[in-house]
């Protein structure tokens, strides 16, 4: 069982991994809407710059190629079918046309209190971030400092928010079911799962109803220790087989909820090491990247958990490939092959790149990419 951290201890180790204002480059921001209108390479890498205020297009194989700015300290991006990526930022969600490169909105957020834009792993604003299937929204978890957060959702057309909803505290993560009739949001502060159902607006002046259908306690090693526990829930996968979360703890635990009745079981994990981002494939293989130890006396170092779906309940099938240093979150190639593993972390240890992990060989290289790099897509 791993031990708890206390609040006074994980405070001090978090005060000191606000991130540093940096140089952004990008063109002006064009017309709300817009559609994209170049070509940016497929298979090019977009991050978002939490250590900036832009986003990096990223070579797989060079490094960085270009840079937008698109507000505070983005976080978590979803990009669309239509070239569209959207940002979440401190200020509100940003649209980025990947084609010509440029930023061509900012959705202001609905929710209230969230201070002045500011960098910093507790700052106010968007966290966790998707995009329906039918792409007609995008919904982002909006963190509130000191209280719970709220799920908007935003007109892709429109560029407008339609609906909130009260969700858990610091959003790390949202998530949408296959057929788009729930978000999933992950409070990584209140241990929990929010479970929205969305409902479209029968016409456009409408609003869209975000209702709250049950919230779900995610928290197997308990909730001892409040907010200052290392022992909460990050990210969440939707595996494709049936719909039920994904979510990994610490190496060790596997927690697999059903969001329709809010029961979950646990598998065993093998990588024994604090465990941030995930992704899953459309096979059914679940990627979860490990941040390194609570306590090295104990723990392992970071890694990338490849476990394919099938794998023992016991962990049996999985595969683990070591990683030099922190990183926070993972995305996958078009051919399934390649994995991309961003740097940047939530806290101190980050550092400005990326690393390509060969899921055949094992093999692993560094590449540049941004500055405090969070959020990962291929385009």
């Amino acid at each position: 069982m791993k031990r708890l951290v206390l609040a006074a201890t994980a405070v001090a180790l978090l005060a000191g991994c606000t991130a540093r204002q940096g140089e952004s480059a990008g063109a002006s921001p064009g017309p709300a809407g817009s559609r994209p209108t170049g070509r940016t390479p497929d298979g090019t890498l977009l991050v978002t710059d939490f250590g900036a205020d832009t986003v990096t297009f990223v070579d797989p194989d060079e490094g960085p190629v270009d840079s937008v700015r698109v507000g505070t300290a983005p976080y978590g991006l979803a990009v669309g079918d239509d070239g569209r990526a959207w940002v979440a930022t401190a200020e509100g969600v940003a649209v980025v046309d990947t084609g010509s490169r440029t930023r061509t909105a900012l959705v202001p957020y609905e929710t209230r209190n969230l201070g002045a834009p500011a960098h910093g792993e507790y700052r106010g604003g968007g966290m966790g971030i998707a995009l329906a299937p039918d792409g007609d929204h995008v919904y982002v978890g909006v963190n509130v400092p000191g209280g719970n957060g709220t799920l908007e959702a935003v007109d892709t057309r429109t560029l407008k928010v339609t609906g909130t909803a009260d969700v858990g505290r610091r959003p790390f993560d949202v998530d949408v079911s296959r057929d788009g009739k729930q978000v999933y949001a992950t409070g990584h502060d209140s241990f929990d799962v929010t479970v929205v159902a969305p409902t479209a607006p029968t016409a456009p002046a409408d609003p869209t109803v975000l209702a709250v259908t049950r919230r779900i306690e995610v928290a197997p090693y308990g909730t001892e220790g409040g907010l200052g526990s290392w022992l909460k829930p990050h990210y969440a996968a939707v595996r494709p087989s049936d719909g039920k979360l994904l979510l990994p703890f610490e190496g060790e635990k596997l927690v697999v909820v059903d969001p329709d009745t809010g029961r979950s079981t646990v598998e065993r994990m093998t990588a024994d090491t604090h465990q941030h981002g995930t992704t899953i494939t459309p096979d059914g293989t679940l990627l979860a990247v490990g941040t390194g130890p609570i306590d090295p006396a104990q723990d392992k170092g970071p890694s990338l958990t490849v476990r394919p779906p099938g794998s023992g309940p016991r962990g049996s099938g999985e595969k683990l490939i070591p990683l030099d240093g922190p990183h926070e979150d993972v995305t996958v190639s078009a051919d399934g092959h390649t994995a991309y593993v961003t740097g940047g972390f939530t806290r101190d240890g980050y550092w400005n790149g990326l690393t390509v992990v060969d899921l055949d060989s094992g093999g692993t290289r560094r590449l540049a990419a941004g500055e405090r790099p969070l959020g990962i897509a291929v385009l």
